[in-house]
């Protein structure tokens, strides 16, 4: 066991340090937290290096289907290296100025990028990768992000689409049936371009 003595002085140039690195407190409990820091030492010293994850979600891949439902449209997209930067948010105008029903607003994404119901899982799966900025809007209000790119419909007949939203600890999905309003807290997903 080392007698390791944290100064006044060391404990500022940690704090400066996570800082620039844009460190949350989340992330720094994370470090703490069992040998990571000792990953991090043998990183320092030379026995260790750091290789960047890629992510790749398979868009041509059959979605999950919710018991009861079946896919009604699944737009496949290849292969996506997530990375959030590559994720726009979309509002028509008419959800910007008060709501649109979701069949015109799905007949107003045929010509745009939508991301499918892969990513959202894919996200569900990797929370981590989810941007703080995406659990509300500017106006803090829960964003409920859609991947218009996968329609279902349900055993009624009824037409949905899939969202992922943040309530109190954790990111989940749920749905909006077609037939519904969307105002602005209901972004589409599109990928940027």
């Amino acid at each position: 066991m080392s007698d390791l003595m944290l100064d006044v002085d060391q404990a500022g140039e940690l704090k400066a340090a996570f800082r620039r690195g844009n460190w949350t407190n989340q992330e720094i409990k994370r470090l703490c937290e069992g040998t990571v820091l000792a990953d991090v030492r043998r990183l320092v010293l030379g026995h260790a290096s750091i290789t960047t994850i890629e992510h790749t979600i398979d868009c041509d891949a059959a979605p999950f289907v919710p018991s009861g439902w079946k896919v009604e449209e699944h737009q496949k997209g290849g292969q996506f290296k997530f990375d959030a930067s590559q994720v726009e948010f979309y509002l028509a105008a008419a959800q910007k100025k008060g709501s649109i029903e979701g069949n015109k607003l799905r007949k107003e994404l045929v010509s745009k990028p939508v991301l499918n119901a892969n990513i959202l899982d894919y996200l569900l799966k990797n929370p981590r990768l989810i941007p703080e900025d995406w659990k509300k809007d500017e106006s803090g209000n829960t964003r409920y992000i859609f991947f218009w790119g996968t329609v279902y419909r349900d055993s009624g007949g009824s037409l949905y689409v899939r969202c992922l939203y943040w309530y109190d600890d954790g990111w989940y999905w749920s749905d909006r049936w077609l037939d519904y309003d969307w105002n602005v807290s209901y972004p589409a997903a599109l990928r940027a371009s």
